[in-house]
């Protein structure tokens, strides 16, 4: 099997086809992983990924990178997920979602029990807080090259850097450094929508999303969990998607009506060294500028301090992320050919759902889908 691109969805594929016996080979253009899959949080979300398929996906992911990680030699270095509501309308969002089967397993505190439980998250005084188990954090910039030597090491998969991919036929792919064939071939092009099956990548409605990422210095206390706050709610659509949300997205664009116009929601995650990786922003259009104003960065700062009751701390990195987008779906598959499959992730879930897709995918080729 030959799979096109490195990134998680790649090493995701590469993954699954291994666990099923089929030797795989993954090339990619970039020397080292580059793009989306290392420019993010880490963080594996399975609470308000969208009900249905995409939860589904986010729990099966989650656990895979369970089984993966003590393996790879990748640290989990945060569990779980707290998501800090400080309106009313925010608590009856996650009153909302605490009854649907996603909120199985997670604790809805009022300001006092979480003021009791967790003072570092507590100082913002909010008026409830979601505290979900299931979610998992991981350096993204050192996992996905360590699951890539791993995949490499133990798992018989063969990844070629520094080779561009021209074209793909049921019989396998021109490359820069020659041809290759395999009976399957799965295409993982990341935001490169031009170079393989640009017709059919176009054909899905797909654009480019820009996002703001932040590295603060390390606060002076560790965070219990992940961290979200208010304006997840509107966004994340397992929340969002929920009719009391509604009412909480009037009152937001009333109030916070910049960060809205600018995609901002707050992710709080903490790395070994105690710094903090803080998010984001989004902006569409075919090909996003590279620059990074700082006025959308001090919105992301402003709904730190409300959310966590403190001032940031120093900002240490700043950076950009560009990922593949669509405005009806999460992710697609599409059969170029019998033996084809164009898989990609379209809404920044790949950390949270790859696992899950690339199972699938495996399935499909394998004749094993309904």
């Amino acid at each position: 099997m030959i799979i096109v691109g490195a990134g998680i969805l790649g090493l995701a594929h590469a993954l699954a086809a291994a666990r099923r016996g089929l030797k795989a080979l993954v090339l990619d253009r970039d020397a080292q992983a580059n793009g989306a899959s290392v420019r993010n949080f880490g963080f594996v979300t399975v609470t308000g990924q969208q009900a249905g398929a995409c939860w589904r996906r986010a729990m099966r992911s989650r656990d895979v990178w369970e089984e993966v990680a003590p393996q790879a030699g990748i640290e989990v270095l945060q569990h779980g997920l707290a998501v800090l509501a400080r309106r009313a309308e925010s608590a009856a969002v996650l009153e909302a979602f605490a009854r649907t089967e996603m909120g199985a397993g997670c604790a809805l505190l009022d300001g006092a029990e979480a003021a009791r439980r967790f003072p570092d998250l507590a100082r913002g005084a909010p008026r409830a807080l979601l505290w979900s188990p299931h979610e998992r954090r991981v350096e993204s910039r050192e996992a996905i090259p360590r699951l890539a030597a791993w995949l490499e090491a133990t798992q018989g998969v063969a990844i070629r850097r520094n080779i561009l991919v021209r074209g793909v036929d049921e019989a396998g792919v021109d490359t820069s450094a020659g041809r290759f064939a395999a009976p399957r071939i799965v295409v993982c092009p990341g935001d490169d929508f031009l170079t393989l099956f640009p017709e059919r990548i176009a054909a899905q409605g797909v654009t480019k999303c820009k996002l703001h990422m932040l590295r603060l210095a390390d606060p002076g206390f560790r965070l219990p969990a992940a961290v979200m706050s208010d304006l997840g709610l509107v966004r994340y659509l397992g929340y969002a998607e929920l009719p009391q949300a509604e009412a909480l997205r009037h009152v937001l664009l009333r109030e916070q009506r910049a960060q809205l116009d600018n995609g901002v929601h707050l992710i709080v995650v903490q790395s070994a060294d105690g710094s903090l990786v803080v998010g984001d922003s989004h902006h569409y259009g075919t090909t996003p500028d590279p620059f990074q104003p700082e006025a959308v960065d001090a919105l992301i700062l402003e709904e730190f301090r409300a959310a966590l009751g403190i001032a940031p701390p120093p900002v240490i990195a700043r950076w950009t992320g560009i990922y593949a987008s669509a405005p009806d779906r999460l992710m697609f598959r599409d059969a170029p050919a019998p033996n084809i499959r164009l898989v990609m992730v379209t809404s920044g879930t790949g950390a949270s759902t790859a696992f899950a897709i690339a199972e699938e995918t495996l399935a499909e080729l394998l004749g094993e889908s309904a």
